[in-house]
């Protein structure tokens, strides 16, 4: 029998686990409400787009070349100017496979091993560990309930800049930040930009979610403020309309847009997929979104309900404004990557915050998402985890209804 570990090098990954389906309680991911995917008009969609347009998909790139189908980066570039503030044209804009694919891009563009990067302490666990695995050393800047702490950030960039360390960008969620969920004030935007143009440091704006906010009005993007070309702005479709989908956007001037291109050498990314949501977001996408975030606001209600009446006081939360995820906070003596372990053989998964933050304060925390399962699963998967985690940890000492 070939042996493959012979002849893989030194450092290679672990070996993936062959799926098995998905545990009865997933909280886990970035999954969204099965009932809030628009099956009908999408269906309308592509049955209309495929007549008009099919017969391109004979080529690479159809009519629109390596960037990406241009209805779809025009219906980007007008969404952005509504929602987001942010003046750009489609020559500024790629699209890309997801929201990872924009990440390893911009990566593979401005970084190697050894190289440093600043981002917030408790973070997407996919960035974390691709910088990990590049070699990168991160520099960790502390949240507050509205955004980066700014003088955190500013002492940062003192420091390394009198160790002569130039961080090679800026990296910050800042609309529902994940996994906290906080949401940066415009005013820490504008003194963000300031530092980045004082510093010459560029900035990577994550801003995935920002489609999804129920509560509050949305912030001006920071890449809405940028007048030299310092941000490099992403979002996606995997939030809003389907993760499957996998379509996800980058936007840059030109000039740095043109270095980050020649990295993307999958001759494109789906082609139908984006002809499809161009089709359906042009008439779609703002009711979609709004019948969505609708949707994820009871669910988020149900959860923090659930949380507090299982969990009790063990459990501290920020009540989401937006999004599909919820950072949870349990008592020093919960270890959650061990909780992890436990729960996942009772059927219930769950993210622990020691894969979400980038110092030791996240071994304590959890980070659930309510998107996809239903009201129901909900209720009775945390009523289960905290049953789990009062066997395991003593914790929490009164469970409701039991």
């Amino acid at each position: 029998m070939f042996d493959v570990n012979n002849f893989l090098h030194e450092g290679s990954l672990s070996p993936a686990l062959y799926w098995k389906g998905y545990p009865k309680y997933n909280f886990i991911g970035g999954h969204n409400d099965n009932d809030c995917i628009p099956v009908t008009q999408l269906k309308e969609a592509i049955e209309k787009v495929i007549l008009k347009e099919g017969k391109t998909l004979a080529k690479y790139g159809l009519e629109s070349g390596p960037q990406g189908y241009l209805p779809l980066r025009s219906f980007i570039v007008s969404k952005l100017k509504s929602r987001a503030l942010i003046d750009c044209s489609e020559k500024e804009t790629l699209i890309v496979s997801g929201s990872l694919q924009a990440l390893d891009l911009v990566n593979q563009t401005f970084l190697k091993k050894g190289d440093t990067v600043i981002i917030e302490e408790e973070n997407y666990g996919g960035t974390i560990s691709r910088l990990k695995r590049l070699g990168i050393n991160m520099v960790g800047v502390p949240l507050e309930k509205d955004g980066m702490d700014i003088d955190a950030l500013k002492n940062i960039l003192i420091d390394l800049k009198n160790k002569r360390i130039k961080p090679r960008y800026i990296y910050t969620i800042p609309t529902i930040q994940n996994p906290t969920g906080t949401i940066m004030s415009t005013e820490k935007r504008k003194i963000l930009i300031a530092l980045s143009n004082e510093y010459g440091i560029p900035i990577f704006e994550d801003d995935c979610y920002a489609d999804l906010l129920w509560e509050g009005e949305r912030p001006p993007a920071i890449k809405s403020y940028d007048k030299n070309g310092l941000v490099i702005y992403c979002g996606s479709f995997s939030k809003s309309i389907a993760p499957a989908l996998r379509v996800g956007y980058l936007v840059a001037n030109w000039d740095v847009l043109s270095r980050i291109l020649p990295y993307k050498t999958d001759a494109g990314s789906g082609s139908l997929e984006q002809m499809v949501l161009a089709e359906f977001c042009e008439n779609n996408f703002n009711n979609h979104v709004s019948l969505l975030s609708n949707e994820l606001k009871k669910k988020s209600d149900v959860i923090c309900g659930a949380l507090d009446k299982y969990f009790g006081s063990t459990a501290e939360y920020i009540k989401p404004k937006g999004g599909i995820f919820i950072w949870v906070s349990l008592p020093d003596t919960i270890d959650t990557s061990r909780l992890y372990e436990i729960a996942l053989k009772e059927g219930v998964a769950i993210n622990p915050g020691s894969e979400w933050s980038i110092n030791p304060n996240g071994k304590n925390k959890i980070r659930l998402c309510f998107g996809n399962p239903s009201t129901l699963e909900i209720d009775s998967g945390i009523k289960l985890l905290a049953e789990i985690c009062k066997k395991e940890f003593g914790l929490p000492i009164q469970i409701a209804n039991l």
